[in-house]
C-alpha cells in the first residue's frame, strides 16, 4: 500500500522567466479506446495512440514529447521546475499557484498510452537506492545530486500525462477521482478497477509514516474512488493523503505491508 497527495507548484500561464516547463492539455490527435466496447473479457482496458493512414499507432513517448513538443496540444501553463512536472504526473492531478496569487488546479484529462515506469525501481535496477531507501523524497534528492543524468533517468517512464485546468471553487475539497467524485484525504483509496468495483467500502490495515519516520498504526474504512497506472493487483492500494507539503512527506514514504477487507452487497 503506497500513498498519493495533491502537489502545489508555481506557474504561469504565459512561458517567460523561470517558467519554462509546459503542461499540455490532450492532443487534437490522441485517440482513446475503450476495448471494453469491442470485448467483454477487455472491460476496463484501454488503448491510447494516433491514426495514421488509417491504422492507430501509438502515441509519442515522454522522451520525445519533452524533445520535440507537441504541435497538436495547447500548453495551459508553465511551471518553474520540471521535476515538480515530472511529479505532479505521477500524482495525476495538482494544485498551480500563478503570479497573481490565484490558485487553480491542474486536473488529469488524460494519458500517451504508453506503460508507467517507476523511476525508482530503475534507480534500484543501477544500484544507486536500495529498495528500503525508496521513497519520493529520496529520488527528489538523487535527481538535485545527479544533475547531469536526471533527464535520462525521468526518459525511462514513456507515460505523459495530459491536464485539464480547473477553478479551485472550494480550497478544502480534493480533485475527481476516477469515480468523478473530489477525493477525501485518508477517507480514499485507488484500486485496481479489474479487481475491485469503485465505490464499494474497504476496511484497510496497515501503517503508515505519520509523524516522523516511525510507522504508524493505520486501521481505516476508506472508499474505492480512484484507480492509477502503477495500482495492479486484488492487495494493492494507493491511499490519498491531501493536498501540499505534509500530505507529500507521508505519501512520498508510504510503502507498507498489510490487509484488506473488501464490503460487497448480499445478494438475497
Amino acid at each position: 500500500f503506497t500513498g498519493y497527495f495533491e502537489p502545489e507548484l508555481r506557474g504561469s500561464t504565459t512561458q517567460q522567466g523561470a517558467y519554462q516547463t509546459p503542461l499540455h492539455g490532450i492532443p487534437d490527435d490522441l485517440v482513446s479506446i475503450n476495448l471494453g466496447l469491442f470485448r467483454d473479457n477487455l472491460m476496463d482496458q484501454r488503448l491510447a495512440g494516433r491514426l495514421e493512414e488509417g491504422r492507430l499507432v501509438p502515441y509519442d513517448a515522454r522522451a520525445e514529447i519533452m524533445r520535440n513538443g507537441l504541435d497538436q496540444a495547447e500548453e495551459l501553463l508553465y511551471v518553474d521546475d520540471p521535476v515538480d512536472a515530472f511529479f505532479l504526473a505521477i500524482q495525476g492531478s495538482g494544485r498551480v499557484r500563478l503570479e497573481d496569487g490565484s490558485v487553480v488546479r491542474a486536473a488529469y484529462a488524460g494519458q500517451n498510452g504508453h506503460p508507467y515506469t517507476a523511476i525508482g525501481a530503475v534507480l534500484i535496477r543501477q544500484g544507486e537506492l536500495t529498495r528500503e531507501e525508496v521513497s519520493m523524497q529520496s529520488i527528489r534528492a538523487w535527481l538535485d545530486v545527479n544533475l547531469d543524468r536526471a533527464q535520462a533517468l525521468l526518459d525511462q517512464n514513456a507515460s505523459y500525462i495530459f491536464f485539464s485546468v480547473e477553478p479551485l471553487d472550494d480550497a478544502a475539497l480534493g480533485a475527481r477521482g476516477t469515480q468523478g467524485v473530489p477525493l477525501t484525504a485518508q477517507a480514499s483509496i485507488a484500486v485496481d478497477p479489474s479487481a475491485h468495483p469503485l465505490g464499494i467500502p474497504i476496511w484497510l490495515e496497515t501503517t503508515a509514516p505519520m509523524g516522523g519516520e516511525n510507522e504508524t498504526e493505520f486501521h481505516r474504512l476508506l472508499i474505492a474512488q480512484d484507480t492509477g497506472g502503477a495500482i495492479n493487483g486484488a492487495l494493492r492500494g494507493d491511499i490519498y493523503w491531501g493536498v501540499g507539503q505534509a500530505a507529500g512527506e507521508i505519501a512520498g514514504r508510504m510503502r507498507s505491508t498489510g490487509t484488506l477487507a473488501v464490503f460487497l452487497p448480499r445478494i438475497i
